[in-house]
C-alpha cells in the first residue's frame, strides 16, 4: 500500500503546474481482467489537461472472488477531437506495477466507453466526468 501512496503522491506532486482551466473529476465502471482475476473495477480520479494532453490519477479497487483489491493509477493521454482520446497509463496493485494503454470514446458529453490493456491486464467499461 505504501507504494500506491507514494504513487499517486509523486503523479499530483509532478502535475501540480498543468492548467487548471480543463481540470475535472471522473468516474469510472469497468470489467476487467487484472492479476489472474475476473472482476468489476470502481474508481475516481482527477484530470487536469492542457491542449488536448492530459494527466490523470485515480484510486479505486477490483471487486472479485468476494475480495477487494485497492489499485493507483496514473494516466496521460491526447485527445483527438470528436474521436478519441489514446493514451498510456500504469496501474499499480499491491506488489504488481502494470503498464497498459487506453482508449476512450465519446458516447455522450461527458460520458465515454473506455478500453484499457496491457500485460496481465484488460478492462472495458463507461468513464463519467473528466
Amino acid at each position: 500500500m505504501t507504494r500506491l501512496r507514494t504513487a499517486i503522491l509523486a503523479a499530483s506532486l509532478s502535475i501540480g503546474a498543468a492548467s487548471a482551466a480543463q481540470a475535472g473529476i471522473g468516474a469510472e465502471g469497468m470489467g476487467a481482467r487484472a492479476d489472474g482475476h475476473w472482476g468489476g473495477e470502481l474508481g475516481a480520479g482527477y484530470s487536469w489537461g492542457l491542449a488536448g494532453f492530459s494527466i490523470t490519477p485515480g484510486v479505486g479497487v477490483l471487486v472479485a472472488d468476494d475480495h477487494t483489491r485497492p489499485y493507483g493509477r496514473v494516466e496521460a493521454a491526447y485527445k483527438i477531437p470528436a474521436f478519441a482520446k489514446i493514451g498510456a497509463g500504469v496501474r499499480i496493485s499491491g506488489d504488481h506495477t502494470r503498464p497498459y494503454g487506453t482508449v476512450a470514446m465519446p458516447l455522450l458529453p461527458m460520458v465515454n466507453l473506455k478500453g484499457n490493456a496491457g500485460p496481465k491486464y484488460y478492462a472495458i467499461g463507461l468513464t463519467v466526468g473528466y
